[in-house]
């Protein structure tokens, strides 16, 4: 397809400029609509495929693209990182295996939120990965900690040994979730430093080290479902 055929749509910009690439008109007009509505979002275009875009690439200038994962898988993602080297790439893909999240994460893309995801959800992936975290969607982080830790261990509930309080179980939970430490303080209307601090102490308590071994004693008693490792309305930051 020449460039005077190009179903390549381009708006005028303010503030982070986001580029939707998908092969449905549907999705990325819905996209476009629902984006509109955030003061800090601007669509500058929408593309069905990662080769109009680079073909295009000389009438755009992305902060933020959201695309599918294309049949190309890889190659495209690696095409899209190529030709908007500055560009933050979050993957909106209807594929919920763990092998898809792996590639697309391994091919450059820093975030992989699912299309059954509602659009709180796709809001948190977008704001997570433009500051500069990684972003899973709730069900694409199960997948991954449930590989991660092998279904053997998150099937085996037991009791917690050590005494907790319930703010402190409160707290396991939401990092056993993904939540941030900033998310946290938010939810529970405190200061990031005094959730730090709580964290650590907790950690200390437990005779953990880590995030991922605090995730893993959460899911081993109990407090938190392999299959749902984030909450509800939540979103699962990978730092």
């Amino acid at each position: 397809m020449n460039a005077n055929q190009s179903d390549v749509v381009v708006g005028i910009s303010s503030g982070t400029r986001v580029l939707i690439v998908d092969s449905q008109a549907i999705v990325r007009e819905g996209l476009s609509v629902l984006l509109a509505l955030e003061d800090d979002l601007s669509v500058i275009g929408h593309a069905p495929s990662a080769e109009e875009c680079m073909a295009n690439a000389h009438r755009l200038d992305p902060d933020l693209i959201i695309t599918e994962l294309e049949p190309r898988g890889a190659a495209a993602l690696e095409d899209l990182r190529r030709t908007f080297p500055s560009a933050i790439v979050l993957v909106l893909s209807v594929m919920a295996t763990e092998e898809a999240i792996r590639l697309a994460l391994a091919a450059g893309a820093h975030g992989y939120v699912l299309k059954e995801s509602g659009r709180i959800e796709l809001l948190h992936g977008i704001r997570a990965v433009i500051g500069g975290t990684r972003f899973l969607c709730e069900r694409a982080a199960a997948r991954v900690v449930r590989s991660y830790l092998g279904d053997s261990v998150a099937g085996t509930v037991t009791q917690i040994s050590t005494p907790i309080t319930r703010s402190e179980r409160d707290i396991l939970s939401m990092v056993a979730r993904g939540l941030s430490n900033k998310h946290i303080a938010r939810l529970r209307q405190r200061s990031v430093r005094t959730i730090e601090k709580q964290r650590a102490m907790l950690m200390r308590k437990l005779g953990l080290r880590n995030a991922a071994e605090l995730t893993r004693f959460a899911l081993k008693h109990g407090l938190v479902q392999a299959e749902a490792a984030t909450g509800d309305n939540s979103h699962a930051p990978i730092v």
